[in-house]
């Protein structure tokens, strides 16, 4: 059979678009790993976020052509990219997978297009708040909270209107799942259309701190009496995202009696999570003490399996704090009440290994409907704590 030239011409510009698009399909899902996520508990877990190292993933650059794929569903997973170091290089790829229970799902580290790619607001978010004496704020979908900086020392120090002198953590009572903090911060201190010391659905600060702990300040105990440090001196934004926010907190040297201490921290808040990860570097001490403000001495301090809780009536509502560490680090807890005002907390004494100790802290308000009982915020904190003991496997098949 003989094929005219006209024939010849439409058969190669056919070859050609089916090569061009299989070489787009093939480029679009050029499969990198494939990762495998284990639960070994006997509880569903969604949660928590994966962590995945470049040096992991053995590749050599990640940008926003590399996605997340589950296996089994087809289904391209929502990611986030972190620089670790501040270098400018993205070093670690997130993502927030749902397992069942006793159960493993695979995952293929994939190149993706912008098309594939899941969008989400960034909900996991946090800030120096200059217009407000030097805050540094944070929050997720579930709860907000801030810490006080070197400005509010000074006024406070100079006896100045609006200063504050505390390391301690103070609790954003919010309960809508959208952001609040620069909306909050806008309407009180710059529009001046209302204050977030007022509930007007989503939520206030009525949180009382002072010199207290907080919801997991941190104290050293020396010959039986406790010390503090200062408001934080130094701070830097590490990343904000729809699956974590995390920051990198400084303070100045200072003295527990004879020892001086020194002390910087990273705090970490994932999404869906009440609890915020403080990851310490502290040297002068062999063990620390997480507090939790007792305020009014009318709740009652609970502890169980590497954690301690405060549930206590607030305002109209009630409130539940908490600190949960791993069994390496979790030594027991304390119920500190004395009279002088805002020095009685609800401690968790923590090991120091090597010049560093991880805990979480944080909060459930009755009326977020998260956790609205004592009962179910304790079982959040069992969950939770076998969780960190019991972490997902990580793979690569």
């Amino acid at each position: 059979m003989k094929i005219n030239m006209q024939t010849m011409k439409i058969i190669k510009t056919v070859y050609f678009l089916l090569m061009v698009v299989l070489f787009t399909a093939c480029s679009s899902s050029k499969q990198y790993k494939t990762i495998v996520v284990k639960n070994t508990l006997n509880h569903a877990r969604s949660n928590e976020v994966v962590e995945l190292n470049i040096s992991f993933l053995g590749l050599k650059t990640l940008d926003a052509t590399i996605g997340v794929k589950n296996v089994a569903t087809n289904e391209f997973m929502l990611t986030q990219l972190v620089d670790q170091d501040g270098d400018g290089v993205m070093d670690q790829l997130l993502f927030q997978p749902k397992i069942g229970a006793n159960s493993e799902v695979e995952f293929h580290v994939v190149k993706i297009s912008s098309s594939e790619k899941p969008k989400a607001d960034d909900l996991c978010f946090s800030r120096f708040v200059p217009e407000r004496t030097g805050d540094y704020t944070w929050e997720n979908d579930k709860v907000a909270f801030r810490v006080y900086g070197p400005n509010a020392q000074m006024l406070k120090e100079t006896g100045q209107k609006g200063g504050t002198l505390s390391s301690g953590v103070d609790a954003w009572l919010k309960r809508v799942e959208y952001p609040v903090i620069n909306k909050w911060y806008k309407e009180t201190l710059i529009d001046k259309t209302g204050s977030y010391h007022k509930d007007t659905g989503e939520g206030l600060d009525n949180f009382h701190v002072g010199v207290s702990r907080g919801v997991g300040g941190i104290a050293i105990r020396n010959n039986g009496e406790f010390y503090y440090s200062k408001n934080y001196v130094k701070w830097k934004t590490i990343t904000t995202g729809p699956l974590r926010t995390s920051f990198y907190l400084e303070y100045e040297n200072w003295t527990a009696g004879s020892k001086t201490i020194t002390e910087s921290k990273i705090i970490t808040l994932d999404l869906g999570n009440n609890l915020s990860k403080f990851e310490m570097s502290v040297s002068g001490t062999k063990e620390i003490y997480a507090g939790l403000t007792l305020h009014e001495k009318d709740g009652k301090v609970s502890s169980g399996n590497g954690w301690v809780t405060y549930w206590q009536p607030h305002a109209d509502s009630e409130l539940g704090t908490a600190i949960v560490a791993d069994a390496k680090t979790f030594s027991g807890s304390e119920n500190y009440d004395v009279e002088e005002k805002d020095l009685s907390n609800a401690y968790a004494e923590l090991k120091v290994s090597n010049n560093q100790v991880t805990y979480y802290a944080g909060f459930a308000w009755e009326k977020s409907e998260q956790y609205p009982t004592k009962e179910s915020w304790e079982a959040y904190l069992d969950r939770f704590s076998k969780e960190i003991n019991t972490p997902l496997l990580i793979s690569v098949k």
